[in-house]
């Protein structure tokens, strides 16, 4: 079920198929003057969050620490005496919500948000501030779909909304998951960056070197406004989905509404020119989209059974579609019945023939092959059940037992084609969330204390064997990831490549006579836990956070505020040289265009000197001066 009404940020305002140069007014009413946390300025939809404190422009000698800041440090940089390192691999920590000796000063002695810790401290051999979960691995367990009754509506209604509050007060990321280095497909909504064929897993160490880079500097960085997408009427106190979008080599296919009825579709467009190539009508609005595109351009969708009206407000997520991307035809559409009424799903995705979908934290789990035959189905009675997937190389499962406030999860390594599972590794009981964020190498998250604005407080690493390789501690507050609530597929700006965790830090005084912000990307490894010495910076006034993987060197978006305009650059996987891919005009409207569309919390696509922004959500615009927009892409050809 899609999330409940949330205000979106205003976009730009123009007409489709707006010029490099847009006319005044062509990008929307001036807004807000920029905030501290992203460059430049979030639309005023509804009040922005308090922003941190600024921190010291020098600190190198930090003054004496502010009271009520606990947590709130900014990390050392990488290499840096203090660093904390992880437990060895295989050693028990303590149980869950054990104290540990933190790495940090304690509450009251600690800096404020922004200080490095202090330099020469030695780091502490265990623990990094908050409780380790268990390391060691239980014996397998039977895999396959679970049971249960049908997810109370009302209460997922009350979840969502709680993961919308999450969202707004840390802050989304939405990157870019490619299907396949040599095939230039992507989708917005993240993940692996792996496509639907994938390898078979089993050995203990890391994967194969990612390979060379496939994206080429294109002969002119500079892109020009390729075209928007303008969003249909929107009724007031109504959100309306969009969510999914995906990018080939010659088509950009976004959700939307057509027609005077404001039917629902999926739309593809021409990257360069916006001129429409074909759609796909959907009964209802998209609930969830695949971020992977199989070797024969399919993806997948999970929508409504019907069109929201006064009387039905919230149709329910029950149909489950296979789409061809290249002809622009849908290839089945399924649902399947669980306690006497169809499951409703609120994730998807592929890995090898197998489409599975999750059904979130009241429900269960589903696959159908790309014939569109049904492979497994929720079991009536069952008190496990697949929460979720992400697939993609490898098909991993988050799998939930027990009821209300006694949750054991485990993550499961699964045969795409049964659903069996080959190995478990139980989470300690109370943890009650876990984040897949890559199936290859396997890597998850988890909130280890209470709900974050990250999402994921604790990252592991593990082997194709199911043993635990190294535990990474992010620390809430000092990085921009982002983990949703209630989801277990849909981390965003955290990706995995070259055997590394790459994760970009908070945003921090930049220094200097202009006292901008300014954030890093550092690299955890993945077999030690310990950063590794890599780091790119945003430099003055900016941020930035990493899409995807591109061979082995990691593509990231580089916001520029108002001075300068966004990029998309290529880091080098050893050096972390910077290379510019795509950088948009550097004027004004352009960057408010560009901040209209959120990039850290909607999504983001990056393909062959084509970028572009889309949106999740749509409401009624702010003012009459304003106009919502559904998509705003950028080209270099």
């Amino acid at each position: 079920m899609t999330q409940p009404p949330q205000p979106p940020n205003q976009p730009p305002q123009g007409g489709f198929g707006a010029p490099q140069d847009p006319p005044p007014g062509g990008f929307g009413a001036p807004q807000t003057p920029p905030q501290p946390g992203y460059g430049y300025p979030q639309a005023p939809q509804t009040p922005p969050p308090a922003a941190p404190a600024a921190p010291p422009a020098a600190p190198q000698t930090p003054p004496p620490p502010p009271q009520g800041q606990p947590n709130q440090g900014y990390p050392q940089a990488p290499g840096a005496p203090g660093t904390p390192p992880p437990a060895a691999p295989g050693t028990p920590p303590p149980s869950y919500a054990q104290p540990t000796q933190a790495a940090f000063p304690a509450v009251g002695q600690q800096p404020g948000y922004g200080y490095p810790g202090q330099p020469g401290q030695p780091a502490p051999q265990q623990g990094y501030g908050f409780p380790q979960p268990p390391t060691m691995p239980m014996q397998p367990q039977p895999g396959g779909g679970g049971g249960g009754k049908k997810p109370n509506k009302q209460m997922l209604i009350i979840v969502a909304a709680v993961a919308a509050i999450g969202l707004i007060v840390g802050g989304g990321v939405i990157y870019a998951g490619s299907k396949k280095d040599d095939d230039k497909k992507n989708s917005a909504d993240g993940g692996d960056g792996k496509g639907g064929k994938g390898k078979k897993g089993g050995s203990d160490g890391p994967p194969a070197a990612g390979g060379p880079a496939k994206e080429k500097v294109p002969a002119n960085t500079s892109a020009k406004v390729g075209f928007q997408v303008p969003a249909p009427a929107v009724p007031k106190d109504s959100v309306w989905s969009v969510a999914g979008s995906w990018l080939t080599d010659d088509t950009y296919v976004k959700s939307g509404y057509t027609g005077k009825d404001k039917d629902h579709a999926l739309i593809a467009y021409d990257p360069a020119s916006g001129k429409q190539k074909w759609t796909i009508p959907l009964a209802g609005e998209t609930c969830a989209v695949s971020k992977e595109i199989t070797d024969e351009g399919i993806t997948a969708v999970v929508y409504k059974d019907a069109k929201s009206t006064k009387a039905n407000k919230y149709p329910d997520c029950t149909q489950v579609s296979a789409v061809d991307l290249k002809s622009g035809k849908k290839l089945w559409t399924e649902s399947v019945d669980g306690s006497g009424s169809p499951v409703e799903f609120e994730e998807i995705t592929i890995s090898g023939d197998t489409v599975a979908a999750g059904a979130g934290t009241g429900g269960t789990g589903a696959a159908w092959d790309m014939s569109g035959k049904l492979l497994w189905k929720p079991k009536i009675g069952d008190e496990c059940k697949d929460a979720g997937y992400a697939g993609g190389d490898q098909l991993v499962a988050v799998r939930k037992c027990g009821g209300y406030g006694d949750e054991k999860l485990k993550i499961q390594l699964l045969d795409p084609k049964t659903g069996k599972d080959k190995w478990t590794y139980p989470l300690t009981a109370g943890v009650d969330n876990a984040k897949i964020i890559s199936t290859n190498p396997i890597v998850f998250g988890q909130d280890t204390e209470e709900i974050t604005a990250s999402g994921a407080t604790d990252v592991f690493s593990l082997s194709n064997a199911g043993k635990l390789r190294a535990r990474i501690k992010l620390e809430d507050g000092k990085y921009s990831h982002d983990c949703e609530v209630n989801k277990w597929a849909s981390c965003k700006a955290i990706v995995v490549g070259n055997d590394k965790l790459y994760v970009p830090t908070r945003q921090h005084d930049a220094g200097g006579s202009d006292y901008g912000f300014t954030n890093e990307i550092i690299a955890f490894s993945l077999a030690t836990g310990k950063t590794t010495g890599d780091r790119a910076d945003a430099g003055d006034d900016g941020e930035m956070f990493p899409i995807r993987m591109d061979g082995g060197n990691l593509l990231a978006y580089k916001g520029g505020g108002y001075k300068k305009g966004a990029k998309v650059v290529s880091l080098d996987g050893k050096s972390m040289k910077e290379t510019t891919l795509l950088e948009t005009p550097a004027t004004e409207s352009v960057s408010r265009a560009i901040s209209g569309m959120v990039p850290k919390s909607n999504e983001l696509l990056y393909t062959g000197g084509n970028l572009f922004f889309g949106k999740k959500l749509i409401s009624k615009p702010y003012s009459k001066d304003d106009k919502e927009y559904i998509a705003l892409g950028f080209t270099t050809q």
